[in-house]
């Protein structure tokens, strides 16, 4: 498909401040490091540290130290190193090579077990388990469980995502905003960041049908601001992967229409996630039994989704390369992709 002549990213007015950890372009260059390290990347290191995952690490992190922010940071950078595989693979016609990827990788979170001395060759899976090891050791028990729940929910939504591209599927709006709450790869970072943050919120708060509204808003807000900022790469390549596009397909609109109405929704969604925050403390505080310490973790986890949604557009907009990088604009994995990163394995 054609490329988009002109294209700009709209203001999505989000009501909400954001500051950024002093160490973020440290933590960004100790992120490249470890790609580099673990051989997730070659000869690409000015390209991969122009992502920017140090700089969107302290942006959502809140008052988190810093070695949670380096430790997000290298969770970030390895979930884009395997989300571009995961195009690569698409493109190229190469998806049974990913299942013996995702299979280590599941049961080394189920078991704490590397078997298959192939998937240990792969770095995606070696880069895994250094990340998962540290990362779980580190978790509270609450965010730990949510954390082993989150990854395979997020790897099988990239199934869900070459599905609909191999078989040409045009999934429908509500599909489509299900899936992508799991493939915009927020939810297990999240979790790291309730930990990062020393909490661990009481299950039967996360259960809470308010407090789930407002993690669904948030997310919402943040992937399909996402899907604008990617629309270009996404349009070239025929991937209907992308709200923007589905807006398009299913409500008969151009693209330019259909950017500018999923801005609309994009801010109807902010307004329902501060509904659902207020709906969320009405709540608790009708209740005799809440626990004024589960509260204030409750406003602090928050405020660290208020940090996800301005930091998340922030980065896009100052601080990533990604989405100003022609090739990738061209329907193109970026610039750093390792073509036999899954292949050799």
């Amino acid at each position: 498909m054609a490329q988009l002549d002109s294209f700009s990213v709209p203001d999505f007015h989000l009501p909400f401040g954001n500051s950024k950890h002093p160490q973020a372009a440290r933590a960004n260059a100790e992120a490249t490091s470890w790609v580099l390290r673990h051989e997730l990347v070659t000869n690409a290191a000015e390209e991969f540290a122009g992502i920017g995952c140090g700089h969107l690490a302290g942006r959502v992190s809140g008052e988190a130290s810093y070695d949670t922010i380096v430790l997000l940071a290298e969770w970030m950078a390895w979930s884009f190193v395997l989300d571009d595989q995961h195009d690569h693979l698409i493109r190229a016609g190469q998806l049974t090579a990913w299942r013996p990827v995702t299979d280590a990788i599941t049961a080394y979170l189920e078991t704490g077990k590397a078997d298959g001395a192939a998937s240990l060759r792969n770095a995606l899976v070696t880069g895994f388990i250094d990340l998962c090891d540290r990362i779980l050791a580190g978790m509270p028990e609450g965010p730990a469980a949510r954390y082993r729940a989150h990854v395979p929910l997020m790897l099988r939504s990239l199934d869900q995502e070459a599905g609909n591209r191999r078989a040409g599927e045009r999934p429908s709006l509500q599909d489509y905003i299900l899936m992508r709450r799991h493939s915009s790869q927020l939810l297990p970072m999240m979790d790291m960041v309730e930990a990062g943050l020393g909490l661990d919120l009481p299950q039967h708060i996360h259960d809470l049908p308010e407090f789930r509204a407002v993690v669904e808003s948030a997310v919402d807000v943040i992937s399909w601001g996402n899907d604008v900022f990617s629309l270009p790469k996404e349009y070239s390549c025929g991937d209907n992967n992308n709200i923007v596009s589905l807006v398009a397909a299913w409500e008969g609109r151009s693209i330019q229409d259909a950017v500018q109405a999923v801005e609309g929704r994009i801010q109807v969604r902010i307004e329902d996630y501060l509904a659902c925050e207020r709906r969320l403390f009405l709540v608790m505080d009708s209740q005799p039994e809440t626990d004024p310490s589960v509260r204030s973790d409750v406003a602090r986890i928050v405020r660290s989704y208020e940090d996800w949604m301005i930091g998340a557009d922030l980065w896009q907009r100052y601080e990533c390369t990604r989405y100003r990088d022609e090739r990738f604009a061209a329907g193109l994995e970026s610039a750093y992709t390792r073509p036999d990163l899954i292949s050799a394995a």
